[in-house]
């Protein structure tokens, strides 16, 4: 990789870090009760703002970004006084909708969403054992995902602020990683060294199903 390549990617994962801290410390109510608000909402308006870019209608696009800022100026007061709620829908909003999207492909005769990004890994048919073996990771992250939400939910409710933010905020990260290193070893047990995939092969394979979903959101 290019210097800077490298300097860039230092400095995402520097951006990463550092949210993840002022995440836990607006989740932990401690700090400037604006300023928490402000890194809480961040997220959301940028993805309300990206969905909202989609518009073709100029003006539609321009009512929707109005609404938001009368929306933020009207409900400051309320959401300065919730910010560990605000991370608590987006921690439960992102499991949620990747246990979904995994799930959902489990449906029907179509392929896993796994394995149908090992099909753009793969230019010979898939064996019988590593459908099977891409259809049960698919479940596996489904089961992640709706079980940390689950988790979560329950430690929001019933646990203090801080104990909760230490699972949503600090520890999510290391358990998606986790995950990712019981699978690779699941992988390494179960399928032959000409059935299993480098990372390199993994990320070209989420990109280009990524881009296909982006072209078409009509696909399943």
């Amino acid at each position: 990789m290019s210097a800077t390549t490298v300097l860039r990617n230092l400095g995402v994962l520097l951006l990463m870090a550092a949210w993840v801290v002022a995440a836990h410390v607006g989740s932990a109510g401690w700090g400037n009760a604006d300023f928490n608000a402000v890194v809480a909402v961040v997220p959301i308006a940028a993805a309300l703002l990206m969905a909202l870019w989609r518009v073709p209608q100029v003006g539609l696009r321009a009512l929707g970004v109005l609404a938001i800022l009368v929306l933020l100026a009207w409900g400051w007061p309320q959401l300065r006084h919730n910010v560990p709620l605000l991370y608590y829908l987006q921690h439960l909003g992102i499991h949620v909708a990747l246990g979904v999207l995994f799930g959902k492909s489990l449906l029907g005769p179509g392929d896993a969403l796994i394995t149908r990004m090992a099909r753009r890994i793969f230019a010979h048919e898939l064996s019988a054992r590593k459908v099977r073996y891409t259809r049960n990771v698919t479940l596996a992250w489904t089961v992640f995902f709706f079980v940390n939400a689950l988790v979560s939910t329950g430690l929001f409710i019933w646990a203090p602020a801080a104990v909760w933010s230490v699972h949503a905020n600090l520890l999510t990260g290391p358990l998606v990683g986790a995950m990712f290193l019981v699978e690779h070893v699941w992988r390494l047990c179960v399928l032959p060294p000409h059935e299993r995939p480098g990372i390199a092969d993994i990320v070209r394979a989420y990109r280009s199903e990524s881009a296909r979903r982006r072209a078409d959101p009509s696909q399943p």
